[in-house]
């Protein structure tokens, strides 16, 4: 299986890519793993907001192919707990799917176009998190889900 994070936005910050770059690393024996970063839009004006939401869409869709399980990190998204994200994790492998495909958005959130294809929407909080972390938040928890499902040590 491949795991996919598309996300609006590159990491600044040096530790947090090598926080995704460990679990990048941690990942490589139970799946294929890699980050796809699509080009923010600059906020000009905040009542364009669906203009560069759209913008962003198109930058997205343009890596997801048809066969996908495609969730989106949304607000309004199911909260799972770690052992329910596993079982998520483990039902989604069984039904023979080759991609799982996570998209977070920008600054200004999805756009429907986006939202309206996923299969499952994921929320980790009501709170709201920066993109940059939410990347090194989410890559920790696929490790964790896979070592529930192996029933390894690291979670507890």
């Amino acid at each position: 299986m491949n795991i996919k994070i598309i996300a609006v936005g590159k990491i600044k910050e040096a530790y947090n890519r090598e926080l995704i770059k460990e679990y990048e690393k941690r990942l490589s024996p139970f799946c294929g793993f890699s980050v796809i970063e699509v080009q923010a839009e600059p906020i000009l004006d905040e009542s364009n907001n669906e203009k560069y939401k759209l913008a962003e869409a198109e930058r997205i869709l343009q890596y997801i192919k048809p066969n996908s399980y495609i969730i989106t990190l949304e607000i309004e998204g199911k909260m799972l707990s770690s052992e329910e994200f596993a079982r998520k994790i483990n039902e989604i492998m069984t039904c023979g799917v080759s991609e799982v495909v996570f998209i977070i958005g920008g600054a200004n959130g999805l756009h429907q176009n986006v939202s309206k294809i996923a299969h499952f929407k994921l929320s980790f909080s009501k709170m709201t998190f920066t993109h940059q972390m939410i990347r090194g938040i989410l890559a920790e928890q696929i490790y964790r889900a896979f070592k529930i499902n192996k029933n390894e040590k690291y979670h507890r």
